[in-house]
């Protein structure tokens, strides 16, 4: 498969999660990997031009925007809200990945610069998130989410609004 440059925004509070999507990427069982375009030295800047600087060159170069979406993301403004903006303004492809596994927009914690602009909602999910990065197509206004049967064929287990795998058995006898 090929690789999306995709830059993935986030709460500072929610760093764990990327970092799990990076483990994810490693790891050789799991049909995931995107080019990331994050930063590695900015963040430890204080000079907020500077980091948004380099912040829009790094989005420059995705072709994706993937924002993770937690109970406080909806009031990031200086940062996680200001970056959605650049990839709209770019025209990125952007998918919504809801850490509460919901499935399609959660309006409690989705932000409003993502309503209403085309935005493809997965949860967090390894295999949702890769089938994302190589489907999700840009949409005019209208927010969307996978079928049932995408799920379904992937191996989810739905119920109401969320999507899970269900446990992995056990390896050993």
């Amino acid at each position: 498969m090929g690789l999306p440059r995709t830059f993935v925004g986030f709460s500072s509070t929610d760093i764990n999660y990327y970092r799990l999507m990076q483990a994810w990427k490693a790891h050789e069982h799991i049909d995931f990997d995107f080019a990331d375009c994050q930063l590695n030295s900015e963040i430890n800047s204080e000079d907020e031009t500077y980091i948004k600087r380099k912040c829009r060159e790094r989005i420059n170069l995705a072709g994706k925007y993937a924002m993770l979406i937690g109970e406080d993301t909806r009031y990031k403004y200086k940062y996680v809200k200001w970056e959605a903006e650049v990839a709209i303004e770019k025209g990125c492809t952007i998918i919504g990945v809801n850490l509460d596994g919901w499935r399609r927009i959660n309006e409690e914690t989705c932000p409003p610069i993502l309503r209403n602009r085309g935005v493809m909602f997965v949860p967090f999910s390894p295999k949702i998130v890769a089938h994302a990065l190589d489907h999700a197509q840009l949409h005019d206004d209208k927010n969307w989410e996978f079928k049932d049967n995408v799920y379904t064929q992937l191996g989810y287990v739905l119920d109401g609004n969320r999507a899970e795998l269900p446990p992995r058995p056990f390896p050993f006898r």
